[in-house]
């Protein structure tokens, strides 16, 4: 879990081989009322947070990685919200913790592509013999003609 006010641990993973730290100067964070639980103390706390990531600013990746992030998460800052806690603290945590996935979803290689097939003949012998069975099997729903 990652603490809040210090910088940003991105652990290491898929396109980020070695993680990352992004540095407490690079995150900020807006707190205001949640609209959420808490009681008779919802209207005097700020407790929903709103963390914001400019990653194109970004000294945390290398330039590969800050041209991935920016061409999936697009120019802008990533805005964060978290309010489902009662707690800034724990609030603050869960805008960290879905931030560090927004990016190591953004950072992830492409799937590799699709390697086409084709049936093999057997397959294309059974799909033909079966047509053939159905039409038959309809062809003899006609009318009963007396002979």
């Amino acid at each position: 879990m990652t603490e809040p006010g210090r910088d940003l641990a991105v652990p290491p993973g898929p396109g980020l081989p070695s993680g990352a730290t992004i540095p407490a100067t690079e995150l900020v964070e807006r707190f205001s009322r949640s609209a959420g639980p808490g009681g008779q103390s919802v209207n005097t706390t700020d407790s929903r947070v709103e963390l914001l990531f400019t990653p194109a600013t970004s000294t945390a990746f290398t330039d590969d990685q800050r041209r991935r992030i920016v061409s999936r998460l697009g120019e802008g800052a990533i805005s964060v919200v978290a309010s489902e806690r009662r707690s800034q603290l724990r609030n603050r945590a869960a805008a960290r913790e879905r931030l560090v996935e927004i990016l190591r979803g953004a950072l992830a290689p492409p799937p590799p592509p699709r390697v086409p097939t084709k049936p093999s003949k057997a397959a294309r012998r059974r799909r033909v013999d079966a047509k053939k069975r159905r039409g038959q099997t309809k062809a003899l729903r006609g009318r009963v003609r007396g002979e």
